[in-house]
């Protein structure tokens, strides 16, 4: 006999497969936490076979935690009661070994969990898969010797990376909402491929990694369908209820700088067009828009320096004869520049921005340069077709993570040619995710996105 309410969990609009709608619906009573992990276990059943987004199912786990979960007292308080959520496999949970996209890191289990984990938890979110990931959250494409991440949207391309699971299981309606990390982009790239929204907290919102965090660059994070659930995502990870109140963002002076932070780097003509477009539509609702180019890094040292040289800091002690090739070579690339990473790099490029930021309160980019790369083995390929491909995929992302400023990107609208979504960037001054959030919020309503590809 089936369940009425997972029914009309399942069968309802896209609207209701949100964390927000289910979340209110465990809290009212309607729905039990039991049915919201059961629906979600029997979508990730169906669906994930064509696009191989994790890594583990915990399948017995999440349907215990959902019986103790529905037992709460306080149940009806919990701002994430009942919700079904992924969490990529770079940090710990408590009797899982922790994979970090490679074969090298698989051992025991875990003995505790990540903090971030504990706030979703006692929030009333349940973990109900592991996600997959590049390889130590290093490449922008998820894939290794024996699995390719797919993007929902089109099977030939990859869902980016590194938390390229995670953007897949939400992009196909298996999850409501995902856990990723973000050290160059690993949020955003990923949400950007698969039409997500996918926020980036600014430095110390969030507790990062425990250990080695890419020199201050890596950040956790929430991947969504839409902007109300990346709010509540983010209020509950930083442990600021206050967050998940999206306010009218005012009117504010937005800078629009669509071209290419690098002449190896063209931009292709639907994203920048993207863009292009969304600039209109907030100045049409009373934005002050300004076309501006960034001051991006001439010298790419500092950027380039700290990819690689935070993945050799992140691998010491792993056994690199289990690494892929391209991951070795970066490693080792890493050993000979970590000299070259200084803090003095940061406070330049922060002041450059400071003085950017004098005369506004926004920046929107397109998300990336170009559509999803192929669904092909890029671990299998050399280090530099990885690097050169990884440079011209992204390079609106990582300057972001070098300063430790907030980014989001949202939808807005598909390629023509490769059948994915397209997305813009919006990035302010430390403290501006509530402002970046009120924004993209305001986008979502006047030009809504499809949330779920169609399977």
């Amino acid at each position: 006999m089936s369940n009425p309410s997972v029914e009309a969990l399942s069968t309802g609009t896209q609207l209701e497969f949100t964390a927000a709608a289910i979340a209110a619906r465990v809290r009212s009573g309607a729905l039990s936490p039991i049915d919201a992990v059961e629906d979600a276990l029997r979508r990730i059943s169906e669906r994930d076979p064509e696009l191989d987004s994790f890594v583990i199912v915990r399948g017995e786990q999440a349907r215990a935690e959902a019986e103790a979960l529905a037992e709460r007292p306080d149940l009806s308080a919990l701002p994430l009661a009942g919700v079904p959520i992924a969490i990529k496999d770079n940090i710990p949970i408590l009797g899982h070994p922790l994979g970090n996209g490679s074969a090298t890191t698989v051992a025991e289990a875990s003995t505790e969990n990540h903090p971030v984990l504990d706030r979703l938890r006692r929030a009333g979110a349940v973990p109900v898969a592991m996600t997959r990931l590049s390889e130590l959250c290093v490449w922008p494409s998820t894939d290794s010797h024996d699995s390719i991440v797919k993007n929902p949207w089109n099977h030939e391309l990859t869902a980016g990376g590194s938390s390229g699971g995670a953007g897949a299981s939400v992009a196909a309606g298996m999850v409501p909402v995902a856990h990723g990390s973000d050290c160059l982009g690993s949020i955003r790239i990923p949400a950007a491929a698969c039409g997500l929204v996918g926020i980036k907290p600014g430095s110390g919102l969030v507790p990062r990694e425990l250990g080695e965090n890419w020199f201050g660059m890596a950040e956790n994070g929430p991947l969504t369908t839409t902007v109300e659930d990346s709010a509540l995502l983010l209020s509950v990870m930083a442990d600021r209820p206050e967050l998940a109140e999206l306010a009218d963002p005012g009117r504010l002076r937005v800078a629009v700088a669509a071209g290419s932070p690098s002449p190896l780097t063209p931009v292709d003509r639907h994203w920048r067009g993207g863009a292009e477009r969304t600039a209109q539509v907030l100045g049409g609702a009373g934005h002050t828009v300004t076309a501006a180019r960034l001051p991006y890094p001439r010298n790419p040292i500092p950027l380039v320096s700290r990819w690689t040289a935070g993945t050799a800091a992140y691998a010491e002690g792993l056994d690199h004869t289990l690494l892929q090739a391209r991951t070795r070579t970066h490693i080792a690339v890493g050993h000979a520049m970590r000299r070259l990473v200084r803090p003095r790099q940061v406070d330049r490029m922060e002041a450059a921005m400071r003085a950017f930021f004098a005369d506004f309160d926004v920046v929107l980019t397109p998300t990336l340069a170009r559509p999803p790369m192929e669904a092909h083995g890029w671990s299998d390929r050399s280090w530099p077709s990885n690097v050169m491909a990884a440079v011209r995929f992204a390079p609106f992302t990582p300057v972001w993570n070098l300063v430790g400023w907030p980014a989001v990107t949202v939808p807005v609208g598909m390629h023509p040619e490769s059948g994915t979504p397209l997305g813009v960037q919006i990035a302010a001054p430390p403290g501006g995710e509530a402002r970046i959030l009120a924004l993209a919020a305001q986008l979502q309503a006047l030009q809504p996105w499809p949330r779920i590809a169609v399977m």
